[in-house]
């Protein structure tokens, strides 16, 4: 098993990506790694929708079974829960009042713990029909909550102690798109000593990268300007790890602690909205507007284009696991793709339409849409092998978490009075 060398630390490959190695990367920062089974930031602790191996979480539930526990979440918002020990946390936006804040709950009881305010005023008006005002999902590197909000024109970035005392905020920079005034959606990502912004718009478009610690910027870099609301990744790709991002008609890999280009590749969408994901050396993206395209991408540098298609996944992720690649399209058409030629495996039309991304997990994928159905399907390139139908709430457009044996949802649901009313689910058995 070969060994990286992250720091003065050597690691496995499989390990590089992992929370607390990510949290150690960066000697004398002082930052307290975070524990096994937290879901520490959007698509979990490998990134890329993928639980741990041991992750076993329930097939089956409704309302009633299955249910440790359900918790009224304050406001509205798409972030997906982060979980860190035992405490989760939600961003969530009081349209009413033009708030936005971080949202704790104690992941035993459900318990509202605090609920802290970052901004009040400059709601953008208007955005997209289906985004929040709090659609990016927090991230976390154990000690510290680090959000993102759009607001006054600008995006604004903070960091909280997990206690929900501020330890510093930052303006990162002008955010005012006209062309499509759909609102923000990126989260933020967190490598070494830096916490990373992305700020994709029709004008001075940047990704940014601060300390963790102060807030102070490290480095910043100028992307196309292009309307887009992909969340970067970073993973460790052909012996290196790499920023990779889809947007402005390419897929772009950087280097993540200097936001050195390392390549770029023509292909993809004008604006996506998905995170990509990869299998070995291999990275595939999808979009999403005004064209529709699926696509692999060799990671090594050689700008080889190895397989695309025509299949369009705009606003969620795609899933790559055991050498094959999953995506439920905008037309409510679940794909199964071999990752290493794109080789159609099979197709199944469910029930549409699709925000939120998948999860594996216990040896299934969970993969909900914006109705609050979720399938559990396990992943057989040989056929769909559906094994639950679940339907909570009427509304679902955040991605679940998994921790230590239990899934959390974000739902919503209409009241008796016809009134809109968000709900955090713990979903398996109680501890």
């Amino acid at each position: 098993m070969a060994l990286v060398v992250v720091g003065s630390l050597a690691v496995t490959a499989e390990e590089r990506s992992t929370p607390a190695t990510l949290a150690r990367s960066a000697p004398g920062q002082g930052a307290k790694p975070a524990a096994s089974g937290d879901w520490p930031w959007w698509r979990g602790p490998s990134r890329n929708g993928i639980a741990a191996a041991d992750e076993m979480v329930p097939q089956i539930w409704s309302r009633d079974e299955n249910v440790v526990w359900r918790a009224a979440v304050p406001g509205r918002g798409h972030g997906s829960p982060i979980i860190v020990g035992d405490l989760i946390c939600l961003a969530s936006a009081n349209d009413a009042e033009e708030t936005q804040s971080a949202v704790a709950f104690d992941r035993r009881t459900g318990e509202l713990l605090w609920e802290k305010e970052i901004n009040r005023g400059g709601f953008p008006k208007p955005i997209h029909s289906k985004n929040t005002h709090a659609s990016s999902t927090a991230a976390s590197d154990g000690e510290r909550l680090f959000l993102v909000f759009f607001n006054h024109e600008s995006l604004q970035a903070a960091a909280l102690d997990l206690k929900g005392n501020e330890l510093w905020k930052k303006n990162l920079g002008s955010f005012t798109p006209k062309r499509y005034e759909f609102g923000y959606a990126p989260s933020p990502v967190i490598y070494g000593d830096l916490v990373i912004f992305t700020g994709e718009y029709d004008g001075d478009a940047f990704i940014v990268a601060l300390e963790r610690a102060t807030g102070a910027e490290r480095w910043r870099i100028k992307r196309p300007e292009n309307v887009s609301y992909s969340t970067p990744v970073i993973a460790l790709l052909a012996g290196r790890d790499q920023m990779l991002i889809s947007g402005a008609d390419k897929i772009v890999s950087y280097d993540p602690a200097t936001g050195k280009e390392l390549w770029s590749v023509d292909g993809c969408t004008t604006a996506t909205c998905g995170t990509l994901v990869w299998d070995g050396d291999l990275v595939f993206a999808s979009g999403g507007f005004p064209q529709s395209e699926t696509i692999a991408v060799r990671a090594d540098g050689s700008r080889e284009v190895v397989w695309s298609n025509k299949v369009k996944l705009y606003e969620q992720s795609l899933l790559a696991h055991a050498g094959y690649v999953y995506g439920w399209a905008d037309n409510g058409v679940l794909y199964c793709w071999r990752a290493s030629d794109g080789k159609e495996m099979w197709k199944q039309r469910l029930r549409g339409p699709i925000s939120a991304s998948a999860v594996f997990a216990g040896g299934c994928i969970y993969w909900a849409n914006e109705l609050g159905t979720m399938y559990v399907f396990r992943p057989n390139p040989e056929e769909f092998e559906l094994v639950a139908e679940n339907q909570l709430g009427d509304e679902s457009f955040a991605s679940p978490a998994v921790s230590r044996g239990q899934m959390f949802l974000r739902v919503a649901e209409k009241t008796a009075d016809g009134k809109r009313q968000e709900w955090l689910y713990c979903l398996g058995r109680p501890e």
